[in-house]
């Protein structure tokens, strides 16, 4: 594929290029997608570990790669692969990761002609169950490692890389994983892929999450429901004081109320990175000027601040509603938060606040998957300098550089219990219906990030010198 007899950079983005143009990345991630990883399904065990046998794992041993696969310690978790290719242990060692399960497939919801366990080609778009997330993108980036491969007759660096089953579950598992193969996982840096760039025409880095915990906010007040005629203005409305104490943890334009959820961790440097980032695109809703806080640009707010969100509110039946007034409410929560924030913190500061004002009534019940933890890695750190300037010269434009991804993904697993720098690489853009019916990747980006991976993996190896793990 190079345009010399000497092994070259443009030889081995010229590689990914072609195994897009001839239809092979298209057809490998036709033979992924038919795998119905669903792992919030609890009958979908055996089809967990066939995907790791039967895709990845011969995929990546072909490679150079010697691989394992583990049980994973917590009861009920999906199986995790572990490969690794050491070139010299003297040399420079990555660690990559994918998930190769997927959430449920919803196929009653998919558009006519469409099924999420078959792929469909439609114009520049591939739909299927896990095209975005995540069989499309870790095949994205071992295809541009076979690129390299293939240009080089060798990587130049060692690649160790995770495959797990759980993480639409919340990655059960994953941590103690880690903590019990510290020494199997050593390595200087994490780069892999996961998420959506802000722009599907400009590369994207994040390096870290925002943490997440849900909990329940419960009013119960009595057993069932009483005639509203007659018991109206003597029984208090279980709705009522629910709604009170949430417009006590956000004002009406969704600004945070509780101090301890107010971080103090948008420095100087991350509002650098973030200004100018755009937020809305050609996809997605327009966003409201009018919400949240007020004093922060709107990329502030959905990548250097909390958020809370209500996700679901009920109280008698709303489906069929009746004359009486309900006994209980109850209030499905979020608060979305970056590093800064205290996690242990957050549900007590919550206790502390609606006692304050006067809700002992209504009750905390947290979620029993607990919190993702916020990480975050500087912008001005050296591996991320090094990763944007081979983006930039392959995609001929500097990358969109987030400090934090908006969402949450167990990049704590990476950060803290391996104590790693972590630099992600989103290969999908936020219209890609990624957890719901009609999931696609985009075809174009598909390709460039074949071309911008194969050349970052080739930069590894011809840099002089590369950031060290400290």
């Amino acid at each position: 594929m190079s345009n010399t007899s000497f092994p070259d950079r443009s030889g081995a983005i010229a590689r990914a290029e072609a195994y897009f143009d001839r239809g092979t990345f298209q057809s490998d991630l036709a033979d992924w997608v038919t795998y119905p990883t669903e792992s919030q399904n609890p009958d979908s065990g055996p089809e967990l570990t066939r995907y790791l046998q039967n895709a990845t794992r011969p995929r990546l041993e072909a490679a150079g790669f010697t691989c394992q696969i583990f049980e994973n310690p917590v009861p009920g978790g999906g199986p995790l692969l572990v490969g690794e290719r050491i070139e010299d242990p003297g040399l420079t060692t990555i660690l990559s990761y994918g998930h190769g399960d997927v959430v449920r497939g919803q196929g009653d919801q998919w558009r006519d002609g469409l099924a999420p366990f078959q792929l469909t080609e439609e114009g520049d778009r591939l739909y299927g169950r896990g095209t975005a997330d995540n069989k499309g993108q870790h095949l994205i980036n071992i295809a541009a490692l076979e690129a390299v491969i293939a240009e080089r007759g060798h990587l130049g660096f060692n690649v160790r890389i995770v495959v797990e089953m759980s993480e639409e579950t919340g990655s059960a598992g994953l941590g103690d994983f880690f903590r019990a193969q510290k020494d199997r996982l050593k390595a200087d840096v994490l780069i892999a892929s996961d998420g959506p760039r802000l722009q599907p025409e400009t590369p994207t880095m994040f390096m870290g999450s925002r943490g997440g915990v849900n909990f329940d906010l419960v009013v119960d007040l009595r057993e069932g429901a009483h005639h509203s005629g007659n018991w109206g203005g003597l029984l208090a409305d279980p709705a009522m004081i629910l709604a009170h104490a949430l417009t006590a943890i956000c004002d009406r334009r969704g600004q945070i109320q509780i101090p301890e959820w107010r971080t103090t961790s948008l420095t100087d440097s991350v509002r650098a990175a973030l200004d100018g980032l755009p937020i809305e695109g050609k996809s997605g809703p327009k966003v409201d000027p009018d919400w949240g806080e007020e004093s922060l640009t709107p990329a502030e707010r959905a990548f250097g601040w909390n958020s809370f969100a209500v996700l679901a509110m009920t109280s008698g039946v709303p489906e069929a509603p009746v004359n009486a007034i309900s006994g209980r409410a109850r209030a499905t929560c979020q608060l979305r938060y970056v590093v800064g924030t205290d996690p242990d913190d957050i549900l007590p500061a919550l206790r502390r606040h609606l006692d304050r004002h006067g809700f002992e009534t209504v009750e905390i019940v947290p979620d029993k998957g607990g919190p993702f933890k916020a990480t975050r890695l500087d912008p001005e750190h050296p591996w991320v300098e090094f990763v944007a300037g081979s983006l930039t010269r392959t995609a001929g434009q500097p990358p969109h550089v987030l400090p934090n991804l908006a969402g949450s993904l167990p990049n704590d697993c990476f950060a803290d219990i391996l104590g790693l720098p972590t630099v992600w690489i989103p290969h999908s853009y936020r219209g890609c219906s990624q957890h719901a019916p009609n999931e696609h990747v985009l075809k174009p980006l598909c390709r460039d990030a074949l071309r911008l991976m194969a050349g970052l993996f080739w930069d590894l190896a011809e840099a002089d010198t590369l950031p060290t793990a400290e």
